[in-house]
């Protein structure tokens, strides 16, 4: 059974108070849409299915690198390969990769205060 709590904050198991909210004001949900996409890892055409922030995400890793996503992609996957002998789920790996990318920019950042 679901309660309201007085800042909006649904929880299952009695009251918590959020002092983030990860629904911040105008957020795009179309950012959460699944999308398909053909890439070449490494010669292979093959198709990757990613929600649309990771293709943000991706696309900014590559600009840094001044390559293109598949190349980007292809280096990921030759790299794991030659690293850890493969994974078994890389969409699952494309989107740490990604999380990690956003995470070592907050800690890279100065502190403004």
């Amino acid at each position: 059974m679901s309660r309201a709590v007085s800042n909006g904050v649904m929880e299952s198991c009695g009251f918590h108070q959020i002092k983030i909210d990860p629904f911040a004001k105008g957020f795009d949900m179309g950012l959460a849409r699944p999308l398909s996409r053909s890439v070449r890892l490494n010669g292979f055409s093959t198709c990757l299915r990613l929600e649309q922030i990771y293709w943000n995400i991706l696309t900014e890793i590559a600009r840094i690198n001044a390559c293109s996503v598949s190349a980007l992609l292809s280096y990921v996957d030759r790299e794991v390969h030659l690293r850890y002998g493969g994974v078994k789920n890389f969409s699952g790996l494309v989107r740490v990769v990604c999380v990690v990318h956003l995470l070592k920019g907050r800690t890279a950042a100065p502190d403004p205060e």
